[in-house]
């Protein structure tokens, strides 16, 4: 039975401690060092918030149509597809001796074809050079660079101090347990190439070091990179003992130089006590207040904090609410969107957890709890990503502005 807890404000950690007797799947161990969640200090109305205001109800109205045609559109004729006419936008959008990366991230907001998400992702990240004759030098030298590191960093267990054996064996049991359900990530090989990049990452940053939940933040770019490495589009079941050495090099060098340039981008959510990730809860508690007050004061009632649902899901990014396809799909957007892992992706958590209003309303603190814990995605297709992204996005343009005092 599921204790209310009755505390100001109760540390994720709680979530998998006996008194819940339930276990939610892992142990974020930096989340119980959280701080507890600040409530908005009133703001002094000026001419210029009262304009603001008056802009916002204007907008709203307006999104709200717009929501209804969008909502129409999916219902009647289902998500955008990738069309061949889009194929060929990227095809000559990529064949250009100078990549226009703008023209490219509009292109790849509404998804990029399958067969071009590799090399797009790389150039949406900053690893591979916009311009076409340096992509071949600038490959040979980054893969390069890794491989060399290897016997660098990579020790044998004897030769290591007890807090990079730490280090290795935190990221090694997280591992097991990601993506349980596929049948390539329970593969050996598959567990050691993992492993070893994310302990590589974790020695060379020692700043931020590793942190539970970076171990699904590679899971993307490595679905991504050994699809395109050995020509198949679903990878889940293949058995990686058939795939080439140099190609399983190739592809964990660059799994490794793309999380890293993720990673720079949102380092502060990975460091000690993680104030990133405080930060964007927090964004979304105020978000929530303003969009959906009857949940909003729902949640309150109850004494459900935040922290119990929304820091697994800034941690993992919403990975684990998401069938892995979907999430390589909406990742084709975060790249696409100016702080699209950080920023964007509070809207996204906004626009997830209203779709599921209704339904928290009329549930008390226990099952609120383990339904934001296990929501129902499993079914979901592209149409039900596009539309939580289309939402988003729509949310993001009606309160960016309003929320910078937040920031």
């Amino acid at each position: 039975m599921i204790r209310r807890v009755t505390n100001a404000a109760p540390p994720p950690i709680a979530i998998n401690s006996p008194a819940l007797k339930r276990n939610f799947d892992v142990d974020y161990g930096k989340s119980a060092e959280l701080s507890p969640i600040r409530t908005l200090e009133p703001v002094a109305k000026t001419d210029e918030v009262a304009s603001k205001e008056r802009e916002t109800v204007h907008k709203r109205s307006r999104s709200d149509s717009q929501l209804h045609k969008l909502e129409a559109r999916f219902a009647e004729g289902g998500p955008t597809k990738i069309s061949p006419v889009k194929v060929k936008k990227f095809n000559t959008l990529l064949s250009q001796p100078v990549v226009d990366i703008d023209a490219l991230k509009r292109e790849s907001w509404s998804g990029i074809p399958p067969s071009a998400r590799d090399i797009t992702w790389k150039l949406l990240l900053g690893y591979l050079p916009a311009k076409q004759d340096r992509r071949e030098g600038t490959l040979e030298r980054k893969r390069g660079d890794y491989m060399d590191s290897i016997p660098q960093y990579y020790k044998e267990e004897h030769e290591q101090t007890a807090s990079e054996q730490a280090i290795w064996r935190q990221i090694y049991v997280d591992i097991l347990r990601t993506h349980q359900s596929v049948a390539l990530f329970q593969q050996e090989a598959v567990q050691k190439v993992l492993v070893r990049v994310l302990y590589l990452w974790a020695i060379r940053h020692p700043a931020s070091s590793y942190v539970q939940g970076i171990n699904e933040l590679i899971i993307p770019f490595f679905v991504v990179f050994l699809s395109t490495a050995v020509g198949k589009e679903d990878v889940e079941e293949l058995d990686f003992g058939t795939v080439p050495a140099d190609v399983v090099s190739m592809v964990e060098a660059d799994c490794y130089w793309c999380l890293s340039a993720l990673l720079d981008d949102i380092q502060d959510h990975y460091t000690s006590d993680q104030p990133g990730i405080q930060r964007l809860i927090f964004k979304l508690k105020e978000l929530i207040r303003r969009i959906d007050l009857p949940l909003h004061a729902h949640l309150e009632k109850q004494e459900v904090h935040f922290t119990l649902f929304a820091f697994k899901w800034m941690n993992c990014l919403l990975m684990r609410e998401l069938p892995l396809a979907l999430v390589t799909r909406m990742w084709d957007t975060y790249l696409s969107e100016p702080e699209g892992f950080s920023t964007f992706h509070v809207y996204v958590c906004a626009s997830f957890l209203t779709m599921w209003s209704d339904h928290l309303r009329q549930l008390e603190f226990q099952d609120i709890v383990l339904f934001l814990h296990h929501v129902p995605t499993d079914e979901w297709t592209t149409a039900e990503v596009e539309m939580l992204l289309s939402k988003a996005y729509m949310l993001k343009a009606l309160y960016h502005d309003s929320q910078a005092h937040l920031k």
